[in-house]
């Protein structure tokens, strides 16, 4: 039987939800929020292909259409507070695992709204912000089972990772000075430690860093390339981060298909679409309602879902 504070989340998560857009509607309406990037002009494409607007929202299919976050977020939290934990998986029930899980999701849609509605240099910020905080949750996961983390320890390294990460792209124009981003690293890290979690031996910890190599291909980044640029790539080092921590094998297991298939394939739908969605491509069209960017958004919210399913799969071990 559920507790009358887990009765509350979701209504609570609802209200930040309206709150966050009324808020959003009252500043934009008072001219206290819109703004526009260096070199933009009103009525011209900009980089994400769509129209820049006069309205409150610069980009209004590109912006409003991060509400697809705000809803599966807060569909995980409906489904979350209406039903048991369970002390064998901590995306059933409201943990605070499922619930990290769960906001992160949630301010995918706000992060990326600012940006592409404000056109300031914060809103830059706060989606970047966004980002980091989501993709951070499933290999930190993933280390801290394998390393026997408590939960109050993959707390503390997650909140520490995501305030330095933003103290330095506040400080330093939006880059960390050292040519590292944090979110690209994290999806290959994410990926070593799924395979680490799935195929665990002592051997394969140090063998899993090489996974990122493929990862960085399917993305466009061949090994041939950073060999020949390891000053501009020396962050592959982290690949072999998730094999270091990974001490032990995990103590679960989950089902791989068909939802972590269905998420990763959503995933790169979804990027390859985004690869689209700029204005020297020949697919731009600044005034189609169905933005390539805006479906990325959509596509990716659909992929944070599968992800919520897969993790939910997870079963201790005979």
């Amino acid at each position: 039987m559920t507790s009358n504070w887990e009765k509350n989340v979701f209504p609570i998560a609802l209200s930040l939800c309206f709150g966050f857009m009324a808020t959003y509607f009252l500043l934009g309406h008072f001219g206290v929020i819109p703004s526009l990037e260096p070199g933009a002009v009103i009525g011209e494409a900009w980089r994400w292909c769509e129209r820049i607007s006069s309205s409150i929202f610069r980009e209004p299919v590109n912006a409003l259409s991060n509400l697809g976050f705000m809803i599966v977020g807060l569909t995980m939290y409906w489904v979350l507070s209406r039903e048991e934990r369970d002390s064998k998986n901590q995306f059933t029930g409201l943990t605070p695992i499922s619930m990290l899980y769960a906001g992160a999701v949630i301010y995918l849609g706000p992060g990326s709204m600012l940006m592409h509605g404000t056109h300031t240099g914060w809103g830059q910020w706060a989606d970047n912000l966004s980002m980091v905080m989501y993709i951070l949750i499933p290999w930190l996961i993933n280390v801290g089972e394998m390393g026997r983390w408590s939960i109050k320890k993959i707390f503390s390294v997650y909140l520490v990772i995501v305030i330095i990460d933003g103290i330095f792209r506040w400080t330093d124009g939006l880059g960390t000075g050292f040519g590292f981003n944090l979110f690209a690293v994290s999806i290959g890290l994410w990926f070593i430690s799924e395979c680490l979690y799935r195929y665990w031996t002592p051997n394969f910890r140090w063998l899993s860093g090489f996974i990122g190599f493929f990862v960085c291909a399917v993305f466009g980044i061949f090994p041939w390339e950073i060999w020949n640029n390891l000053a501009d790539y020396w962050w592959i080092a982290t690949f072999w981060l998730p094999g270091l921590i990974a001490k032990e094998p995990p103590r679960y297991s989950r089902t791989y298909h068909p939802w972590f298939f269905a998420g990763v394939f959503t995933y790169l739908l979804a990027f390859s679409i985004w690869l689209t969605g700029v204005p020297d491509s020949p697919y731009c069209d600044p005034d189609r309602f169905f933005q390539a960017h805006a479906i990325w958004h959509v596509l990716s919210a659909v992929a944070t879902w599968c992800f919520f399913k897969f993790l939910r799969t997870e079963r201790l071990k005979d």
